[in-house]
């Protein structure tokens, strides 16, 4: 199993603990766990077969934890999970699927008011019983209202990372079966959407059968809920269901242009190709009765006279004109990147050093990067003070003269304040090499509030960049109300840097707004935001984001030499 399906068995187990009342110390165990198990950047698979010694290697990897996940990669099962499952009334599995709506609020609730459903859940805060209840009150409720409303409360959708790691080693070992020509991922997943709600795979074959067997007998994969003559779908470990569909050669290229998607693009496709007296469908491009292409995705796109468009841009977002325009971009990829300038170290909540993030990044081919730990205000992950900040560049200023090729700035991930005031002083940062102004509190406050503090960082002539600006995560929290006009114009205005966080629960800036900046002339900067070695992996999650706003090499900051680089800066 991935670390990411074995992290969220412990998650999950920490959630139904915390209903249950457990103690709060074991609780965190798991929580603990879960982090450290996706923060580590080998297989735990593999380390779990060099037995529960190798293990307990990890940081705050006892025995008993050590054990358990030795179960669960031999069993693909977790029985003190599946007891308690058996336990919790089904309801609040799924009230936990909602934003804001903790374990502990949702099993008060249930308590409370004896809820079985999602809709009487609704129907409760409808007729106000939420806000009397002790420690809800009507913000509570009025929450609960907003995150029933959105549509994960319904319909599952996960990270765009933990469908690829879902997806990957599926697609990767079909290629080896002797029965499989060609295999592709598609759907929302290629086009590198923030999250999916499932999985598309094509694959050609004389051989069918040979083809959904080996699917079927992939260790990844829990049942197989469909198969028919030429689609098979199956249900992963994970969660995520995954399509198989097996199309002859020459309907290769069609078939993975209208499973790609997105619906949008399809449908303009589809008027294109009626323009022209064609049909376009998943089996190739016809003229009556006669099948004129479908064999790759270039021949589909010709046929509309048009050149290949890449996955990414598959939204109906002003791709067709562009193509048929001859502009299209040619946009950004992961060996354009050059520098990494947000990142985490021991200094508060890191898992590797000064050195070993230096080192990881030198090995990844990196120029340059900048160290930025987080400040005060951010006290659960021991954020830093002015003279602890000052303490830690010291040390970054040591590990500059024994790291060599590579740069190392010397900056900090300073908060915003709710009060519309920077964590440190402008003294302090004065004497960084690099600022990152962030939201990471108060993301509630309405609009004008959250206006005026991203202005006062923007206006404050040592902030560099604003990092992740809506404070947003993926499937758990929605981001702060911006005016995002105002904001890229002013961002563009002062010369400021905007940053997409390449941490799949982040991509923020997503790529709407990523696209605004790019008109705007806003220097954007792709950055990991790592918190282990490991993480500094994530940039490709970062640089799909980026593609899909239609980014190329020149709009992104860190694609340039080290010293093009430092002349974007607003300090000397």
């Amino acid at each position: 199993m991935r670390n990411a399906e074995i992290s969220r068995l412990f998650d999950e187990l920490a959630d139904l603990l915390e209903v249950e009342g457990a103690n709060a110390f074991r609780v965190r165990a798991y929580r603990n766990a879960a982090r450290t198990i996706e923060s580590y950047s080998g297989s735990l698979t593999t380390l779990a077969g060099q037995g529960v010694s190798a293990l307990t290697e990890l940081p705050g990897i006892g025995d008993d934890l050590a054990k358990k996940i030795v179960t669960i990669v031999n069993t693909q099962r977790l029985p003190q999970l599946d007891e308690i499952r058996q336990r919790v009334p089904p309801v609040v599995l799924e009230m936990l699927r909602i934003p804001n709506l903790g374990p502990k609020k949702a099993a008060a609730l249930v308590d409370a008011l004896q809820i079985k459903s999602l809709d009487e859940l609704r129907a409760a805060a409808e007729q106000d019983r939420i806000a009397s209840l002790k420690g809800f009150g009507a913000k509570s409720q009025r929450l609960i209202l907003e995150g029933l409303a959105q549509p994960t409360t319904t319909d599952t959708r996960y990270l765009i990372s933990d469908a690829r790691s879902a997806a990957d080693p599926i697609v990767a070992d079909l290629q080896q079966s002797q029965a499989v020509v060609q295999v592709t991922l598609a759907g929302s997943s290629r086009r590198g959407r923030e999250t999916c709600a499932d999985l598309d795979v094509i694959a050609t074959s004389a051989d069918v059968n040979a083809v959904m067997d080996r699917l079927a007998a992939n260790s990844s994969v829990e049942n197989v809920l469909q198969r028919g003559e030429t689609k098979q779908r199956v249900r992963l470990f994970s969660g995520i269901e995954m399509d198989l569909r097996v199309v002859p050669e020459e309907s290769y290229g069609a078939a993975l242009v209208y499973f790609t998607g997105s619906k949008a693009h399809n449908i303009e496709l589809r008027r294109r190709a009626q323009e022209r007296g064609l049909k376009i469908n998943e089996y190739g491009v016809f003229r009556g009765e006669e099948r004129i292409a479908g064999r790759t995705e270039e021949e589909v796109y010709a046929a509309v006279d048009l050149p290949w468009i890449p996955p990414e841009l598959r939204e109906d977002r002003g791709e067709f004109a562009r193509a048929e325009a001859g502009t299209l971009p040619e946009l950004v990829t992961l060996a354009d990147i050059r520098g990494d300038l947000h990142m985490h170290t021991t200094a508060t909540d890191g898992k590797a050093t000064i050195r070993e993030m230096a080192e990881a990044a030198k090995e990844r081919g990196l120029k340059y990067i900048a160290i930025t730990d987080h400040s005060k205000r951010v006290s659960m992950a021991r954020g830093l003070d002015a003279a602890r900040l000052r303490a830690h560049w010291d040390e970054i200023d040591k590990v500059r003269g024994e790291v060599h090729g590579i740069e190392i700035l010397r900056g900090v991930e300073c908060d915003i304040l709710e009060n519309a005031t920077m964590d440190l002083d402008d003294q302090v940062l004065s004497e960084a090499d690099w600022v990152i102004g962030v939201l990471h509190y108060g993301l509630k406050q309405p609009r004008e509030t959250i206006m005026r503090r991203l202005m006062a960082a923007i206006q404050n002539p040592h902030v560099d960049i604003i990092g992740h600006p809506s404070g947003r995560l993926l499937t758990r929290r929605e981001g702060a109300d911006i005016d995002f006009d105002e904001f890229l114009k002013a961002a563009a205005d002062h010369g400021v840097m905007l940053e997409i966080n390449a941490d799949p629960h982040r991509l923020d800036l997503d790529d709407v707004h990523a696209a605004a900046a790019k008109d705007l002339g806003i220097p954007i900067v792709i950055s990991t935001d790592a918190h282990s070695t490991g993480g500094l992996d994530l940039m490709h999650y970062g640089v799909q984001q980026a593609r899909r706003a239609g980014l190329e090499k020149a709009d992104i900051a860190n694609t340039r030499s080290f010293a093009q680089f430092r002349k974007l800066l607003r300090r000397p």
